[in-house]
């Protein structure tokens, strides 16, 4: 009875633990919204389902957002997006990404877009990581990117033997990066880039 009665205290801990516990699970469930958002990305989004690993299982069953592939949550929100080498060739414009506000970090990253960068970029304001390297994009960098002034690490480069060219020239480099106080890491290879 001594044994059962000393132990008492420890089996009331253990429950507040479990509590805790269950109570952290429960909030980190993915929030509707933000599932809504990702499904529609989904649907707007050109890419071959026979080689992609990730988008292709993402659905609508029930399933909690922030446990697909790919995708990283905080307290249910999306807080990290990996779509790379996804086979993405498209649908990218009119994305409901841009709608993901929470959203750190995004690797796009070995894509075929065919396509400029969206301006829309510039409203991801929390983005911290962003790799668009080998994705197909083309053109002009848009001076949106200036407004992603948590950026740590911004990756735009491309293959030097790639047929889509980046090119940094209005703005140019001093422009785009005078907004950029986080950035640690820059890559620009392949990136014609108009000088100072």
């Amino acid at each position: 009875m001594r044994l059962q009665l000393a132990l008492l205290p420890f089996f009331i801990s253990l429950c507040f633990i479990n509590l805790s516990i269950n109570t952290y699970v429960t909030t980190s469930l993915c929030l509707g919204h933000q599932q809504f958002w990702l499904l529609s990305m989904k649907h707007n989004l050109i890419f071959n389902p026979v080689r992609s690993q990730k988008l292709v299982h993402w659905n609508q069953s029930g399933d909690d957002c922030c446990q697909w592939n790919g995708v990283a949550c905080n307290k249910g929100r999306v807080i990290g997006l990996d779509l790379s080498e996804e086979f993405i060739t498209g649908g990218l414009d009119n994305s409901s990404l841009f709608n993901l506000q929470y959203l750190q970090n995004l690797n796009l990253a070995h894509n075929d877009f065919h396509s400029s960068i969206p301006s829309k970029f510039g409203l991801l304001t929390n983005l911290r990581y962003l790799n668009l390297s080998n994705a197909g994009f083309q053109g002009q960098i848009p001076i949106e990117i200036a407004h992603l002034t948590k950026l740590s690490t911004l990756d735009l480069s491309t293959s030097f033997t790639s047929q889509h060219t980046l090119k940094l020239q209005k703005p140019n480099i001093g422009i785009l990066l005078q907004n950029l106080t986080e950035l640690e890491e820059l890559y620009l290879d392949g990136v014609k880039v108009l000088s100072l």
